[in-house]
């Protein structure tokens, strides 16, 4: 009796010792591009693929709900999104979902935070060369400095108690690609960290968020492949290791259009109404998602050395550039997230 109840108690053991080493979750992923323009991919760990794709099938239900608050380019029945505001808060103040208000205030930190490299309100600019992009043609010169009369964020009147957005000027036109998927990404993702999965991997367009561990088990980070701008260059830019932390990029080498020769990439520089052309990509790491989105678009309009400037004084983050002759260069900590 005492040999079998040996055998029973290693038996338990065993199988105790055997659950504690090995993921209880497996791994699945889904790709989709129907939302926010871009080609995206979420990976996470659930018991099993049902239970996955009845998640998936909750997170992508929250995914599109941002999805049409921040179109600027197509309504929706039943709700006023960017596009409502874009037509009508010129003429009266518009009632929105508060997701939309939150956004439009971090909108206008991240002015502040950028000096007005990264502007919400830079709408009226941007759609001439969201034009050029699809005609292959430079806007008009007399036109991007017409438009640019029309960018002044002080027009922009948000009443947060009531939910409501005014634009003084009935010109102004609102933009948020700068921070808009950064800013979903967080909040979805925080989203499925409370209600579905422990563990996840949402990359939205290149704005990689991550919660939890890969693996599931409570130990190994996430490892992000940051893509080189030179296509040439197979190998990337670094690999970095990372748990609930977010990896943004920004760069000229996947939205542009070349013109005699030129190339002319979507990230407009607010001062000179053109492409910027310091660099040829930019990423940033930290733990905020809609942080790193704005500060990947705000380091891209400016040099180096002022980009190293800024994030030395941003508690919190890393960038690694690429300069036009694709020479890399990381601030001061970016190396303690290289992978081994």
């Amino acid at each position: 009796m005492k040999k079998l109840i040996s055998i029973a108690l290693i038996l338990v053991l065993s199988a105790v010792c055997c659950s504690c080493s090995v993921p209880l979750n497996s791994r699945y992923s889904k790709t989709f591009s129907e939302l926010f323009d871009t080609v995206s991919t979420v990976t996470a760990y659930d018991t099993d693929e049902k239970a996955f794709d009845e998640h998936y099938k909750a997170f992508y239900g929250k995914l599109e709900e941002y999805h049409k608050l921040f179109d600027i380019y197509n309504e929706y029945e039943g709700m006023n999104n960017l596009k409502t505001l874009n037509d009508k808060a010129g003429k009266e103040s518009v009632e929105v979902d508060g997701r939309i208000i939150s956004l439009l205030e971090y909108g206008k930190e991240v002015y502040e935070i950028s000096s007005g490299k990264t502007n919400i309100c830079f709408g009226s600019v941007l759609s001439l060369w969201h034009i050029a992009q699809e005609t292959k043609t430079l806007p008009d010169e007399q036109k991007l400095r017409e438009a640019a009369k029309h960018t002044d964020i002080n027009d922009l009147i948000i009443d947060k108690e009531n939910k409501t957005v005014f634009f003084k000027d009935k010109d102004l036109k609102l933009d948020v690609g700068a921070i808009a998927k950064g800013w979903t990404a967080k909040e979805v993702c925080n989203w499925a960290q409370k209600n579905i999965w422990s563990s996840a991997m949402l990359s939205l367009g290149g704005n990689i968020c991550t919660f939890g561990f890969k693996n599931d088990d409570g130990s190994t980070p996430w490892n992000v492949e940051i893509e080189s701008p030179n296509n040439k260059d197979k190998n990337g830019v670094a690999i970095v290791s990372v748990h609930d932390m977010s990896v943004v990029t920004s760069g000229d080498y996947q939205r542009y259009f070349e013109k005699d020769g030129k190339r002319y990439c979507h990230i407009i520089n607010t001062e000179t109404l053109y492409p910027s052309e310091y660099v040829s990509s930019v990423s940033v790491v930290c733990k905020d998602s809609a942080l790193a989105d704005a500060l990947s678009t705000t380091l891209f309009n400016m040099t180096i050395e002022e980009g190293k400037a800024l994030i030395e004084k941003t508690d919190g983050t890393e960038a690694v550039w690429v300069d036009k002759s694709y020479n890399v260069e990381y601030s001061k900590g970016f190396n303690l997230y290289l992978a081994d």
